[in-house]
């Protein structure tokens, strides 16, 4: 079973207000455009999103969930993701690694998440891939060996990019490792939400927050 139409994304609020810069709340702070389009993306914007990342479990969970993300808005993945934390055991990779087809046909029953088969099996074939990466130094020193040295100092939100070179690495590598739905412009936005590059707007007040790099860029 394959949900559709109560799946249908609004507009992305990775792409809204494209040609915005940073807009001043209420509050008296200014945020990225896509922050201000729902309290929920305005509360992940201020205490999640650019962050530092780290370890397997949570990475392997930010893998999952962009995975699940694509074709709909991340407002949607994120309003269900206490939902996916419950029905995938925390996303603890030697869990879903194990699941049979009986999970799998659980899952899909499931109306609390993104009922998709081709995701959901990726999302176990991943958290394979994840424990065979142990053995070469883990998921976290790969992806964060795809940090650049620079970093985007965007002015306005069509200048923040969607995809990089580095981020065309970081799929190529995790596909050859036998990663799925790992594609650039997901790996892309997986290093803005962990933080391994910084795309607030140079007039966010979260511009700098994550400590990798200066609030200006470099």
């Amino acid at each position: 079973m394959t949900e559709t139409t109560p799946e249908t994304p609004e507009t992305a609020p990775e792409t809204a207000g494209t040609l915005a810069a940073a807009v001043l709340g209420e509050d008296g702070l200014a945020r990225c455009p896509w922050a201000t389009t729902h309290p929920l993306n305005a509360h992940y914007h201020d205490t999640e999103w650019g962050l530092p990342v780290r370890g397997e479990r949570a990475l392997y969970e930010r893998i999952t969930l962009e995975a699940f993300q694509a074709g709909l808005s991340w407002r949607t993945v994120l309003a269900k993701r206490p939902a996916f934390r419950a029905a995938f055991d925390g996303f603890g990779p030697d869990i879903v690694a194990a699941y049979s087809g009986d999970d799998i046909e659980r899952l899909l029953a499931d109306p609390r998440i993104i009922r998709n088969r081709r995701k959901i099996e990726a999302a176990i074939g991943n958290a394979q891939a994840v424990l065979r990466l142990r053995a070469r130094g883990g998921l976290d020193a790969l992806i964060w060996s795809h940090q650049p040295d620079q970093t985007p100092m965007p002015r306005f939100a069509h200048e923040v990019p969607t995809s990089t070179p580095g981020s065309r690495a970081l799929a190529a590598e995790l596909s050859a490792h036998g990663f799925r739905f790992v594609g650039p412009t997901g790996c892309y936005a997986l290093m803005e939400a962990t933080g391994m590059v910084d795309t607030h707007l140079l007039g966010c007040h979260r511009r700098g927050s994550s400590g990798q790099y200066p609030a200006t860029g470099r």
